[in-house]
């Protein structure tokens, strides 16, 4: 996702966003982490509350813990799957506390089992509290849908089909629930409506047909992004053909009306398959022969990974 220097301008130098990947520092990553700290801690959300009086806004760590009370912990699997988002884990913590010490004992990208410690936390005490759930809660996110993703991309092993997700992304999450596909093994679509252009039914309706909407989209764009046109059809194929376009998605077309259109296209433009994808379809998918398949469920359906963190007292 581009960034303006303005825009890279409004991400504070503190150590907190040092910890992340440089594809994740992003002022988009930024405030979702400000703003979902301040769901725990100001009553009106504002990222800007987040101030000295940080703790006090915990009223049940800092009625039971001394105010230098250390800790230390384990962040733990408690499921078999792939981990995403440990340095998104980290930067909370570290934005709470920057004394806080995260060891990761894992890398994003790695299959876990059950059991096994991910990572550990050293420092305040009130700290490491006051950031846990919401550490635990991009964790768990992202390493569900990688895990999920992981599913998928096993599944179509020795095919050509490369997995890929979708737009479906919660909100404000389309930066890391992307980076959570790509360490799950698989690749991301377009990031938004700005790198690729998709000529959707609507699209294609609103031109007054397939091949009148791809010329818009031409004399509109002039080749400086690839352009996808989706096709319900093989008389919509057949158009889509005759035109200039990077890749065409095949939209809830039958596993037969797909081995159909792979012959048809001969190999001249990319084919990607959409619609009625799940874990028990997708194999069949991709020995049609398609070249790529989209998931909207890696990111709208993956079920949170369970991750623990287990807390002692340090001194």
């Amino acid at each position: 996702m581009a960034s303006s220097d303005q825009d890279l301008n409004q991400i504070p130098e503190i150590a907190a966003w040092q910890v992340l990947p440089a594809n994740l520092q992003h002022p988009a990553v930024y405030r979702l982490i400000e703003s979902s700290l301040a769901e725990d801690l100001s009553p009106d959300a504002d990222p800007n509350a987040l101030g000295q009086d940080i703790f006090s806004r915990d009223v049940t760590s800092t009625a039971t813990l001394d105010q230098d009370q250390r800790l230390n912990g384990k962040i733990t699997a408690k499921s078999s799957g792939v981990v995403a988002g440990l340095p998104v884990a980290a930067a909370v913590f570290k934005r709470v506390d920057a004394e806080i010490s995260f060891i990761r004992l894992v890398l994003d990208g790695e299959e876990v089992q059950p059991g096994q410690v991910l990572a550990e936390v050293f420092g305040p005490g009130q700290a490491i509290l006051v950031a846990e759930r919401t550490a635990l809660n991009f964790l768990g996110r992202l390493s569900g849908i990688a895990t999920l993703t992981n599913q998928y991309v096993d599944a179509v092993l020795g095919t050509k089909s490369i997995i890929l997700d979708t737009r479906k992304t919660a909100p404000g999450f389309r930066l890391l629930d992307k980076y959570a596909v790509r360490q799950g093994g698989g690749s991301n679509h377009r990031m938004g409506l700005y790198d690729m252009a998709l000529i959707k039914d609507n699209h294609i309706d609103a031109a007054g047909g397939v091949a009148q909407a791809i010329q818009k989209v031409h004399q509109h764009i002039g080749g400086q992004i690839p352009i996808e046109v989706e096709v319900k059809n093989l008389d919509e194929l057949q158009t889509a053909l005759t035109c200039t376009v990077d890749r065409i998605l095949l939209d809830n077309m039958d596993l037969s009306t797909m081995r159909e259109a792979v012959k048809i296209a001969g190999g001249r433009v990319a084919l990607e398959a959409s619609g009625n994808v799940s874990l028990t379809t997708v194999r069949d998918i991709a020995e049609t022969g398609v070249d790529f398949i989209s998931v909207g469920a890696l990111t709208h359906s993956a079920p949170v990974f369970d991750v623990s963190l287990r807390l002692v007292k340090r001194g």
